[in-house]
């Protein structure tokens, strides 16, 4: 959670690692957005959690707007204080996180994802760190999820990983590799 100056700039320096973007690179005017989509969401957590007062309203209120209009223009559905660092978008199209859910570090999501409650319950997954789901995987319900899991195009998760180091696809998702997650996230966070 950030709930520092310190701890924002921590984010946004693993965010932007996971993103492969140069460190010391702003983000352009165009073809930047996802990026830019981060760095809202990250500066959004930090006004949510940390500015207090009639001030920090008013600044809290604009990013909102702004976070808010970029979702819709990238079809994210992405609540704030869901993500811990590292998070990685490489695509834009519709992904859809619960409000719940808590995800771990280094996480890589494909467009067409879904992590989701059901039944009308408020219980969402649990993800662990280095967790990479491909284009159009869906985790469903209060699930948990091991470290290092990789969960394959299409595949839908409604039962729990609790092996770490392994790929997932099928409907419903199954083991099909011990093969873990690393090959499919920047090689940069693991040096």
């Amino acid at each position: 959670m950030i709930d520092s100056k310190e701890a924002l700039r921590r984010y946004l320096e693993q965010d932007q690692l996971a993103l492969n973007r140069r460190q010391d690179r702003r983000p352009r005017w165009f073809k930047d957005e996802i990026w830019k989509f981060e760095i809202l969401l990250r500066q959004l957590e930090y006004d949510t959690n940390c500015r207090r007062g009639l001030w920090g309203m008013v600044i809290r209120k604009y990013h909102g707007l702004r976070f808010h209009n970029l979702s819709v223009k990238l079809g994210f559905t992405i609540p704030v204080n869901v993500f811990r660092e590292g998070l990685s978008i490489p695509h834009y199209g519709t992904i859809v996180v619960h409000g719940g859910a808590r995800i771990g570090r280094n996480c890589r999501l494909q467009e067409g994802v879904t992590i989701g409650a059901t039944d009308g319950s408020h219980e969402a997954a649990v993800i662990g760190d280095n967790c990479y789901f491909g284009s159009g995987a869906k985790v469903i319900g209060a699930v948990t999820i091991a470290d290092d899991v990789a969960v394959g195009a299409g595949a839908v998760v409604t039962k729990d990983i609790t092996e770490p180091g392994t790929t997932w696809g099928g409907v419903p998702a199954r083991k099909i590799s011990d093969k873990d997650s690393h090959s499919n996230l920047c090689k940069a966070l693991f040096s």
